[in-house]
């Protein structure tokens, strides 16, 4: 992963990729994950994501991942909260009522840190990774998860005609890095307005990943 890349965008505040409203497909889609108030909802990549409010405000607890320490101090002013702050091995997490974000790399958390979840929300984490990192990423999340059920969030559109991130990842690739250990279903596609970034033609697809029994 290219932290710097990710840390010269919060520290020059160029987060384009912020939205300034909870995403609309999670509030349509969310219901699919079939969860009961209270359950834990990981959010991994989190930045300081407006869906973090929503999940809140519907009773969930929430759980995430990011690697920028100004995005989560800016997260918790946002939420009107104080953390407390503790080192957890090569990460701090930063915790208040129901919510707990772990600040650093992804591949240093364990499930013993991140500890029971019950879902998965991915609206800009896998996009965000290049090519060598998916793989990696997807498994790991899977590992420190058990395999929690998912919603998934991802592009597609010619890599060849821009650079990500946001990065495509088609429906061949979701199965490639999911299909062993989820049941996958496309719940809903839609071509983004004016294109990605208005440079390209693009769709948007949502995903419910169902964990496998054996």
């Amino acid at each position: 992963m290219d932290e710097s890349f990710w840390h010269r965008k919060w520290e020059r505040n160029e987060i384009a990729f912020h939205e300034r409203e909870a995403n609309p497909w999670l509030a349509i889609y969310f219901r699919n994950l079939s969860l009961a108030e209270g359950s834990c909802v990981f959010l991994p990549l989190c930045g300081k994501t407006l869906d973090i409010h929503w999940l809140l405000s519907q009773g969930y607890r929430v759980a995430g991942a990011e690697l920028s320490r100004i995005a989560v101090e800016q997260l918790f002013a946002d939420l009107g909260v104080a953390p407390t702050i503790a080192a957890l091995g090569q990460l701090s997490r930063y915790s208040a009522n129901n919510i707990d974000i772990f600040v650093g790399d992804i591949f240093n958390l364990s499930s013993g840190m991140l500890g029971d979840v019950d879902a998965i929300y991915d609206r800009a984490a896998l996009v965000a990774l290049p090519t060598p990192l998916r793989e990696r990423y997807a498994a790991h999340l899977i590992e420190i998860t058990d395999q929690a059920p998912q919603l998934l969030i991802s592009y597609d559109y010619d890599q060849r005609l821009i650079d990500g991130p946001p990065f495509a990842v088609n429906d061949e690739e979701v199965g490639r890095h999911y299909r062993e250990s989820y049941d996958l279903k496309r719940l809903a596609s839609a071509d983004i307005k004016g294109g990605l970034k208005g440079k390209c033609a693009a769709a948007e697809h949502v995903w419910l990943l169902k964990r496998k029994h054996a």
